[in-house]
């Protein structure tokens, strides 16, 4: 056995995998108009090309997370691209949007394998108290892919067609793959006993209150089929996952086993407070978009590229603070930062809001994507370094879990949420335009909206948004209660706790630095 020595490369390998699965999270949207006519499908259809992903990605998060301490995040991280990058692939050459859905399902289930993965590495190789800089890095990489996907996505479709937003993983899989093998480290693995109990009730769970709210608006939040509803899922959903929690509560006394998701890890303040507030900014950074593209094509006649090349102030910024965030946090509390950072996000909304009129110059739109690149930056690297400092080795995985989990959740909740309210204040502001009384969509006026009820429309998406400013909000009340960081004791050595607060937080006390297997 050996110590990590070289966890930078490490880093950067696991960031190119990171950084493909995110982008594929919001890629698609802008490419759905040409799926449509390519393959000749309707709307429901190629909804569900977006759907099926979520769908796979979010729900086994747990569970591979915990897969990650069993066999090892590197061999998990691995099989995960491998898979990823067969069904990017699979999505290029599809037919037929049946074949392409059932693609895309098994493109996030490799991304589900991937993800907590890499989070979990971070974890080991880095000291606790310079993770900040890793995070940073982590963090940016998660903010600037789901900025950067409609981006990328407008010009591919523009330029080469809809089937390159999937080619275009190929090769960036087969390179991540290699670099992933050669730097990434096989860290030691811990000998869990696997809770299939636990397996299967919080994918049965995960899986109703997800699918219930991913497509709720799309049945009209009532009935599906037969007798199964919208809300009977969410609250069958809700229920299940009640009975998870019981059970890993019961699991030692009466399975004599180890649960899936060890409850102790919620006994860390900080660990329970950053899962509240990545939930909030999953929620916001999948909300706001969507009603100011509306507003910037719909209104402002751009077309998909124009309008995403609007947000390339926030990518810019967001990617080039990120990293020196991520080193101030290692020195300062973190919780000053990431408070500063959601009440920017906030603000740049409520800005956005208030901007979203028919003659408003479309440059004064930049000033707010440049906050809330300053906010990005504050945000991410934060949120991650204080989820994941107190966390013990054999915990990472299960704690980078829950935390993608709750994230991915997050954002479930914040593209129903959003959808839902359009549909809403568009039957309010436009009530005699297509589609108003209840079935308002932007889908309803193709692109093209007479220029009388552009006043009434931007009405309409200003109000949106103001949604997913106020939700922040609570992100930042929720981090306002953040704990100090206490000083890392023992780190490095081997056996000792991950600090004092790690042991306490999981019910475990290895913490040493992480070894990797010879070869």
């Amino acid at each position: 056995m050996e110590n990590v020595t070289r966890p930078w490369p490490a880093l950067w390998s696991l960031v190119i995998g990171f950084f493909m699965i995110l982008i594929d999270t919001t890629i698609v949207s802008v490419a759905n108009p040409r799926i449509m006519e390519g393959l000749d499908a309707d709307i429901n259809s190629v909804i569900w090309v977006t759907s099926a992903y979520l769908l796979a990605y979010a729900v086994p998060l747990l569970i591979t997370g915990r897969l990650g301490d069993r066999f090892g995040p590197k061999k998990l991280y691995l099989s995960g691209l491998v898979v990823f990058t067969v069904a990017s692939l699979w999505c290029g050459l599809s037919g037929d949007v049946q074949t392409l859905i059932e693609a895309r399902v098994l493109q996030g289930l490799g991304a589900a394998l991937m993800t907590p993965q890499t989070m979990a590495v971070i974890t080991r190789i880095f000291p606790p108290d310079r993770r900040g800089a890793a995070m940073g890095i982590w963090g940016s990489t998660a903010g600037i892919a789901t900025l950067v996907g409609p981006i990328l996505g407008g010009v591919l479709v523009d330029g080469l067609g809809w089937e390159w937003i999937f080619f275009i993983n190929v090769p960036v899989g087969i390179a991540g793959f290699f670099l992933a093998l050669r730097f990434v480290p096989t860290l030691s693995t811990h000998p869990h006993k696997f809770d299939i109990p636990g397996v299967l009730l919080s994918a049965v769970g995960l899986f109703l209150l997800v699918f219930g709210i991913q497509e709720g608006e799309t049945f009209n939040w009532g009935t599906i089929t037969g007798p199964v509803t919208v809300w009977g899922l969410i609250i069958a959903g809700i229920l299940v996952l009640a009975a998870f929690v019981v059970w890993q509560r019961m699991n030692p006394q009466f399975y004599d086993g180890e649960p899936l998701l060890p409850l102790g890890l919620f006994k860390d303040r900080n660990f329970s407070l950053a899962n509240i507030g990545i939930t909030t900014v999953g929620f916001t950074v999948t909300a706001f978009s969507l009603p100011l593209i509306f507003y910037y094509q719909i209104v402002r006649g751009l077309t998909p590229t124009q309008s995403a090349l609007m947000m390339v102030p926030m990518a810019l910024i967001s990617g080039g603070l990120a990293p020196a965030v991520g080193k101030i946090i290692d020195r300062v509390n973190p919780k000053y930062i990431t408070v500063g950072g959601l009440l920017l996000m906030s603000a740049a909304l409520f800005w956005n809001a208030a901007l979203m009129h028919p003659d408003t110059p479309i440059w004064l739109f930049l000033l707010p994507s440049a906050v809330l690149g300053f906010a990005n930056a504050g945000i991410w690297a934060p949120l991650s370094s204080t989820a994941t400092r107190n966390l013990p080795p054999r915990q990472a995985g299960a704690g980078s879990g829950v935390y993608n989990t709750t994230r991915q959740i997050g954002a479930v909740l914040g593209s129903a949420a959003i959808a839902v309210l359009i549909q809403a204040r568009l039957a309010a502001e436009l009530p005699a335009a297509p589609g108003a009384s209840g079935q308002a969509s932007p889908m309803a006026f193709g692109g093209s909206l007479p220029e009388p009820l552009h006043a009434g429309f931007s009405t309409a998406m200003g109000q949106s948004i103001l949604l997913p400013a106020a939700v922040i909000l609570l992100g930042a009340a929720a981090v306002l209660f953040f704990a100090k960081p206490k000083p890392v004791k023992g780190w490095g050595t081997p056996g000792a706790a991950a600090g004092a607060s790690a042991a306490g937080a999981a019910g475990t006390s290895d913490g040493g630095r992480p070894q990797v297997k010879p070869g």
